[in-house]
């Protein structure tokens, strides 16, 4: 009982630390999303740019069906950019929660792989919004046109629109930090570079899954997100050989040999 009693006050610690972190987290949400809800227009003009450009100057149109859809869609999109924008608040407390408990060493190791996530995050959300979206809008207009003596026309609801647009810019920024990922998991010791290295070919079939899963059924986008993702993968695999170089180079050398003592003779 002695034991248990003591170990309630650093678990209380805890959850108050935890609670403070949420709060402020939140709190800065709040605060952006009053900032981006006085820009809303402003943001989903910015998110419509892929599927403008795909009409072509002057052309096409978004509709919405519903009486209240063009202010719930002005609603979703501030909070959506409210979650971007306080992002780097959102990464400090979590740092700051997490931090504590990690020794100097461990949060040298992790700052690398902090830095990288919003990195790799934008290059892939960038990727969606400037290459994939205009040219799968692109393919999608292409079936307009007459069809049994009737005019086949697109005209997209906001509302539809709007959740395309976070589906492919979610997607493509979640699985460009497949990286991160397998670098932390062979940090870890749950794989290794040979393990990954020989595990290319289930990488590709992988790789074409996830993009069929995440994407809308359409070669195009799938494979615009299959290919990156093999790309990365390879990076991944010299990116980790160099981790690897470097740790073997500053370990020390009586490290090495007493590692080399320790191994049982063949």
């Amino acid at each position: 009982m002695k034991d248990i009693d003591e170990t309630k006050a650093p678990l209380l610690e805890h959850l108050i630390e935890l609670r403070k972190r949420l709060l402020w987290s939140v709190a800065a949400i709040g605060a952006c999303f009053a900032v981006c809800i006085s820009f809303a227009d402003d943001i989903f003009g910015f998110l419509v740019w892929p599927l403008t450009e795909a009409f072509g100057p002057g052309q096409g149109k978004l509709v919405y069906t519903k009486l209240y859809e063009a202010f719930f869609v002005e609603v979703k999109v501030a909070l959506f950019a409210a979650v971007f924008l306080s992002f780097p608040i959102l990464a400090s407390q979590l740092w700051a929660f997490v931090a504590p408990g990690l020794y100097a060493k461990e949060k040298k190791a992790f700052l690398p792989f902090i830095i990288a996530t919003p990195i790799l995050f934008l290059l892939g959300a960038s990727l969606a919004y400037f290459v994939v979206m205009p040219t799968a809008f692109k393919f999608f207009l292409k079936f307009q046109g007459p069809v049994g003596g009737l005019q086949q026309e697109a005209l997209p609801a906001m509302g539809e629109y709007l959740s395309l647009v976070m589906h492919f810019i979610l997607a493509f920024g979640i699985s460009f930090l497949m990286p991160v990922l397998l670098m932390l998991m062979e940090r870890a010791g749950l794989v290794s570079r040979q393990q990954l290295k020989s595990g290319r070919r289930y990488m590709i079939v992988v790789a074409f899954v996830i993009a069929a899963v995440f994407t809308p059924p359409d070669v195009v986008s799938q494979l615009m997100l299959a290919i990156p993702l093999i790309i990365l993968y390879e990076i991944t695999l010299i990116a980790i050989w160099f981790t690897e170089r470097r740790r073997a180079k500053d370990r020390p050398d009586g490290e090495e040999n007493a590692i080399a003592e320790a191994k049982p003779a063949e």
